[in-house]
């Protein structure tokens, strides 16, 4: 009993945040929840969802972060990483992984909690500049600066101000609002939308095996299309824990669903769709915006940013350059292969080492890999000739690439500046995410995800529930003067492709200033 009461008395250690610094300085993962400080490297290896998300967290205020994304069981199993606690409002530290700086805390070095915070001051000056840490030390020219600077006073004149008594404000009103959504059942699912969904699904893989006998194989390829499409979102669900709420049982829904019958790693997905919901928008460290030679939806991936999510250097070289100057004529059929792209990153999880080797997602490598087995020959072997094969496996495609024109519509054409680590979670969801607006009735197509914004806002909430939730972010949005960013279909796809032209246009200008220093014989100091 004595030493439960000394351990219990050790949590309770009001840690200044010096100290705090210090642990991080040593490669502590350390975070705040709720004033309670968590150093979390025990659990790191273990975390379902990658240790990526965890190192965005490092030195800030995760508690939003952590109850939109976790269950009650899980945010109860965190206070077993407790150290201690913090007094009064916490300034968030810049985490290690977005290139902060700590110094290690000692009697003799021991400086001020104000010399910290100053410290964070001067990284978020040089970031407002476009010099963040993690940009790949090369010249660049002086106007993709000023766009960034203009980027950033832009959207601080557009968005509530960031001082911490209105941010602050913005936090206190989004929790109230999740404790109403609560009190409206809208985290319980409604099992009898599934029923129907589940009449859909089966109504399409019918018509596609029917049609695949029969030797009609783009008919067939079509519904093996339209089947896959409507799944996704279900496995989306079951990621996000929507569905039972239980993590083992979701967890295998959504990998019968994405590894057996679609052929893609639910695991990969989690890993990636976690960062993507801390770090929404950010050019150096979303996975879902980092497309180079592709696509580029800011200019500062013109300067060779590096990724933190695949630890490489996303380089503006010479494809890059070519490809990039008409990413708005070659957005939809990119789109149209996009799946392709999914099956090389689900391989390259399952085969790489990426997915969790302890706690309780040990075994999701291996049940996974079964399913991409069991998902991959049987068609091959089906279809008689290399033609028929070719033609049923890009109708398939093509028609389940509305879906990946659904998903990035609501972040390519949405804020990319970096406004600082003070920035509320709910603030910084609802400027980098749009909502699709379209009739009750075509829902089904869209799959309820087409409520983006809201989606980020309440992660866990039942897709089926989020038009409903939508009322409730519409007054969070009125009430606290954040924008709430919402276009039909046809228009959020006007604003993507009149964003990817804006940076085509930057690219070739870029293109058009290099030819003329070369024509003119200046090579010196000039990139």
């Amino acid at each position: 009993m004595e030493k439960t009461a000394f351990r219990a008395s050790r949590k309770d250690t009001l840690l200044t945040r010096r100290y705090i610094e210090g642990l991080i300085a040593e490669g502590k993962h350390v975070i705040i929840y709720q004033d309670r400080v968590l150093k979390v490297d025990p659990f790191i290896k273990y975390h379902p969802g990658g240790e990526k998300p965890i190192k965005h967290m490092v030195g800030r205020d995760a508690t939003d972060e952590i109850n939109a994304l976790h269950s009650e069981e899980a945010r109860q199993r965190m206070s077993s990483y407790q150290i201690g606690r913090i007094e009064g409002l916490w300034i968030n530290f810049l985490p290690p992984i977005q290139g902060g700086k700590f110094r290690a805390y000692t009697e003799e070095t021991c400086l001020s909690d104000e010399d910290s915070t100053n410290q964070e001051s001067s990284v978020r000056q040089r970031k407002s500049t476009g010099t963040t840490l993690t940009d790949h030390p090369q010249a660049k020219p002086a106007f993709l600066d000023a766009r960034t600077r203009e980027e950033i006073i832009f959207d601080t004149a557009k968005y509530p101000s960031l001082d911490t008594a209105s941010q602050q404000e913005i936090k206190r009103k989004y929790r109230e609002l999740n404790e109403r959504i609560k009190a409206e059942g809208l985290y319980d699912c409604n099992y009898s939308c599934y029923f129907v969904e589940c009449c859909r699904y089966t109504l399409f893989a019918g018509l596609s095996y029917m049609f695949l006998r029969m030797g009609w194989w783009a008919t067939s390829a079509f519904f093996l299309g339209c089947f896959w499409h409507q799944l996704v979102f279900t496995a989306h669900d079951a990621g996000h824990m929507g569905i039972t709420h239980n993590f083992h049982v979701d967890t295998v829904i959504g990998m019968l669903i994405a590894d057996y019958l679609g052929g893609l790693s639910l695991g990969w997905w989690k890993r990636s769709h976690n960062v993507h919901h801390i770090v929404t928008n950010e050019p150096e460290h979303d996975p879902d915006i980092e497309h180079i030679p592709f696509f580029a939806i800011s200019h500062r991936f013109l300067t060779s940013l590096r990724s933190t999510y695949y630890d490489r250097i996303m380089t503006f070289d010479a494809p890059a350059r070519f490809l990039l100057k008409f990413q708005n004529y070659s957005y939809y059929p990119i789109m149209m292969l996009a799946r392709f792209n999914l099956y090389v990153l689900s391989w390259e999880y399952l085969l790489k080492g990426q997915a969790p080797k302890r706690g309780p997602a040990w075994w999701h490598v291996w049940f996974e890999l079964v399913g991409q087995v069991f998902s991959g020959p049987g068609l091959a072997t089906t279809i008689p000739d290399a033609s028929s094969r070719i033609i049923f496996l890009l109708v398939s495609h093509i028609v389940s690439s509305p879906l990946h024109v659904q998903i990035t519509l609501s972040h390519f054409a949405m804020s990319t500046a970096d406004l600082g680590v003070g920035e509320s979670f709910a603030q910084k969801m609802l400027r980098t995410t749009m909502d699709v607006d379209c009739p009750t009735w075509l829902d089904f197509f869209h799959g309820g995800l087409q409520f983006q914004a809201i989606h980020h806002l309440y992660p866990r909430i039942p897709r089926h529930n989020l038009r409903r939730t939508q009322k409730f972010v519409i007054e969070f949005c009125r009430d606290t003067g954040i924008p709430y960013a919402i276009f039909t279909f046809y228009d959020g796809n006007k604003e993507v492709i009149s964003h990817l032209g804006e940076v085509a246009k930057q690219v070739r200008l870029m293109e058009e200033c290099r030819k003329s220093i070369s024509e003119a014989g200046v090579f010196s100091d000039h990139h």
